[in-house]
């Protein structure tokens, strides 16, 4: 089905959605940081029935997003048992079963892939996902993918050694991925980057580079999304971005960032005048459902900063730790405020 034209301040979410608790065991889910290897122990259903069952909840998702009325919608990431180990996982040169141990964002050791070898993508991996999508709805689509360089941080690097050639060596994994998301029907690609605010001082180094490889050349709009951590995870939040300047060079069309949890300071965003802005106004830290005017006053504080013929209001983060209902509630707040600033526009 052809994607519907977009109006004016097109919402959207970042990518996921709270999986349903038949499919996943949502309480082990966020009880846990999310997994950078394989998961296989949170799904409740039998490995033979289960891509039926993530099909089953992927259409609730996908149905979900268009009540509530977004412009664009995801697949919700529900076949994923996090945002970035479903790709990571699935490539050459890594051992996943063998895994080795990094500090996370909040300073904890956890299990991620072993770099062994040289980082291959033997096939597409979510092409399909973007077929199913496509063929589900007739709203823009959107995909998500991880980034070059946060991989490259959630991985331990036996083979490279270096890190900058392990980054760029992710990127041309996730260029080729991009063009086959894009071949496959996608109408926006997003790569999540939250490790580039995580590790600034090695991000300034080369993270800037190994997106521009990842991206350069792509055949649709590619959206960077640069977060803070899920709100379940990481409840502290400061004052703004140490790496965001950084972007104002690369190709990316549109760079997503979280304001509502953070109360990020518009100004802030001033150096990507020229790029796409995609504002996070939803709280994710938090199952009450904001009103739409509040939702709308938070787009409101960062007119004056923003290109606002390229604003997209989305979420903070994913939605995915929260409570469905809280989510489908936050969701058309999105939709109901972007209602009231066409009006005012």
């Amino acid at each position: 089905m052809p994607a519907a034209p977009l109006p004016p301040l097109p919402t959207s979410i970042v990518g996921s959605l709270p999986q349903p608790d038949w499919l996943i065991d949502r309480d082990r889910l966020a009880h846990q940081f999310p997994p950078r290897v394989r998961a296989a122990e949170l799904w409740r259903i039998p490995p033979e029935l289960l891509a039926g069952a993530q099909d089953d909840a992927t259409l609730l998702a996908i149905r979900s997003q268009e009540e509530a009325g977004l412009d664009v919608v995801t697949d919700g990431e529900i076949r994923r048992e996090s945002y970035s180990n479903h790709f990571a996982t699935a490539l050459s040169g890594v051992d996943v079963d063998q895994p080795g141990s990094i500090l996370n964002r909040s300073g904890k050791p956890i299990p991620v892939p072993r770099v062994v070898g040289d980082i291959g993508r033997p096939a597409p991996v979510q092409a399909d996902d973007v077929r199913f999508l496509r063929a589900h709805t007739d709203r823009t689509v959107k995909m998500t993918v991880p980034g070059p360089f946060t991989m490259a941080q959630q991985a331990q690097d036996e083979h490279y050694r270096d890190g900058r050639a392990l980054a760029l060596a992710y990127a041309d994994v996730v260029r080729a991925e991009i063009a086959d998301l894009f071949a496959a029907g996608a109408d926006v690609v997003q790569i999540d980057e939250p490790w580039l605010q995580a590790r600034p001082e090695v991000a300034r180094e080369y993270g800037a580079e190994a997106v521009t490889r990842a991206v350069e050349g792509a055949p649709g709009p590619v959206h960077l999304h640069l977060c803070f951590g899920y709100a379940a995870m990481v409840s502290e939040r400061p004052e703004g971005y140490s790496f965001l300047p950084e972007l104002a060079d690369t190709p990316v069309d549109t760079v997503a960032v979280e304001t509502a949890q953070s109360h990020l300071d518009p100004a802030t965003l001033r150096p990507l005048r020229g790029k796409g802005i995609a504002l996070g106004v939803l709280d994710l830290s938090t199952p009450e459902v904001e009103t739409p005017e509040v939702v709308a006053d938070r787009v409101r504080r960062a007119l004056d900063d923003v290109d606002v013929d390229r604003l997209v209001l989305t979420s903070d983060c994913g939605l995915k730790y929260l409570p469905r209902e809280s989510a489908a509630g936050k969701m058309r707040s999105l939709a109901l405020a972007a209602e009231i600033l066409r009006a005012e526009l």
